[in-house]
């Protein structure tokens, strides 16, 4: 291995209006290293990846690239040096399939059938199980996570950043996405690696720098550390343990039953059958890979999709199939789906102006919106849940993923609900947050609210929840109970393997 390093970073500022982003980053990243950027949300890691992508311009400081001084003015210009990135808020047109969109960036002397078979083979060559034909409307997030990797793979890149590449991705899709990752780096490639996974960090980099507050606070080779060790670099902190105490559940709040739903879009899942019930007082969790049917689910139970039978999904014994999202909000429920932006919250709207989308105390009898009330409920929701922004009126957009993600899910709890979904919790969130995050789902549980939690995190769906079920090819196993479950028996039964389990116990 070469000791002249392939990127060099010296004296990185930015600022953006409320917060000092990089602050006299230097850093270094030799060929052949898999780097990892270490930070809580909001340190400064998203913007000094953007800054060496050439997506965001740095106010002060130097590049040098192969030892060489250079301007990264645009994402373009990266990628004919040789720099290709994923990011944690992908980039895509929903509108275009997958391979028009990995088209849009690639040398435009290829045709798109030439593009189309290139994502094929790299699709084959990684193990990321994607349809080139798809429009990018009807993939899940962990699909889309997938078309953003083989995009940049297929720009054959010399610096590859991936920012939380595995937050969507399933243990076994994590081991495939490694031994990719180990394989770049004989051929060559140096990654910089952005995760919140402390022991994904450990397994898989050579070498780490920590961000805090903007600036480089430590250097370390993780391998030498231990998951607390790095915790406390990182928030100057052990995040706090929980503690699940198991409880005696109530009557039930939701219960499923027979739901069957043909798919909206030929890509989607049919629902075929599902039975499921969430007690008062319990969290019941949903396992799998992303794409088999837990998006229909989610949809349907959230009121989104009102085609199924009206009692095919009760609420508090009402059945309400056939009621729109604001309907079943005035009964309790209150959902936080995986997409952020666009959907959790309106990017060019305030933090204030997001809690209209799902909470209306602010909201006088004759619809007049006091802006006093709303700016006081947002700066509680802020507080409470420790948000960095600038706040209440600072835009969702100007949030890292984390601290926009700490907002939506204290929206929703602050609310007090009777029922809470949640999709992916925690996704894309730094330690101290997952654990704040976690621990407020817990209390609302031992408050007596029923909680549902869909994610591709089985480490998440442990810590949290009573009982499990799993998600494969629009099916829904029998639940286990949590000291039943196994990390082994969850990942055979997401081939949608639990029949023939079942049949060899009769």
């Amino acid at each position: 291995m070469s000791k002249s390093p392939l990127l060099s970073l010296k004296g990185i500022c930015k600022q953006y209006p409320a917060v000092l982003a990089n602050d006299h980053i230097a850093l270094d990243v030799l060929p052949g290293q898999i780097h990892a950027i270490l930070g809580e949300n909001g340190a400064g890691k998203s913007t000094l990846m953007k800054i060496i992508y050439g997506a965001v311009q740095p106010d002060a400081g130097r590049i040098l690239f192969e030892g060489q001084p250079v301007h990264i003015r645009s994402p373009q210009q990266a990628r004919a040096l040789g720099i290709s990135m994923v990011f944690q808020h992908f980039s895509l047109f929903d509108s275009l399939s997958v391979a028009q969109n990995v088209w849009l960036g690639l040398d435009k002397t290829l045709s798109l059938a030439e593009v189309t078979q290139r994502i094929r083979d790299k699709a084959a060559l990684y193990g990321l199980d994607i349809e080139a034909e798809r429009p990018v409307h009807t993939l899940s997030v962990g699909e889309m996570q997938r078309v953003e990797i083989i995009r940049a793979l297929l720009c054959e890149p010399r610096l590859l950043i991936l920012d939380e590449p595995t937050s969507v991705l399933t243990p076994q899709a994590v081991d495939k996405l490694f031994a990719v990752l180990r394989q770049l780096v004989v051929q060559g490639c140096s990654i910089l690696y952005i995760s919140h996974k402390l022991h994904e960090i450990r397994a898989l980099c050579t070498h780490c720098t920590v961000l805090r507050g903007g600036r480089v606070s430590g250097t370390c080779i993780p391998s030498e550390e231990t998951n607390a060790s790095l915790s406390q670099m990182m928030i100057g902190s052990k995040p706090t343990s929980l503690v699940h105490h198991s409880r005696q559940a109530g009557e039930v709040v939701l219960a499923v039953s027979q739901l069957s739903l043909p798919r909206l879009d030929p890509f989607g899942m049919n629902l075929q059958a599902l039975d499921l019930q969430v007690r008062q007082g319990e969290i019941v969790g949903i396992a799998g890979v992303s794409g088999n049917g837990q998006r229909e689910l989610l949809f349907a139970l959230s009121g989104e999709d009102t085609r199924a039978k009206a009692d095919s999904i009760r609420m508090g014994g009402q059945a309400v199939g056939r009621l729109g999202p604001a309907q079943r909000r005035a009964l309790g429920l209150h959902f936080v789906p995986d997409e952020r932006l666009g959907r959790g919250a309106v990017p060019g709207l305030s933090l204030a102006h997001n809690l209209l989308l799902t909470r209306d105390e602010a909201v006088g009898s004759s619809g007049w919106i006091d802006m006093g009330a709303l700016k006081a409920q947002a700066q509680t929701i802020i507080e409470r849940f420790q948000v960095k922004a600038g706040g209440p009126q600072a835009l969702a957009q100007s949030l890292s993923g984390g601290n926009l993600q700490k907002f939506i899910v204290g929206r929703e709890v602050d609310a007090a609900p009777k029922l809470l979904i949640v999709s992916q919790p925690t996704w894309g969130v730094d330690v101290g947050a997952t654990a704040q995050i976690r621990a407020a789902l817990l209390a609302l549980r031992d408050a007596g609210c029923a909680l549902l939690v869909v994610s591709e995190e089985l480490d998440e769906l442990f810590e949290l929840c009573d009982r499990l079920h799993v998600m494969a090819q629009g099916r829904l196993s029998p639940s286990l109970s949590r000291a039943d479950a196994s990390v082994a028996q969850i990942g055979s039964w997401m081939s949608g393997l639990w029949d023939t389990v079942q049949e060899s116990a009769h």
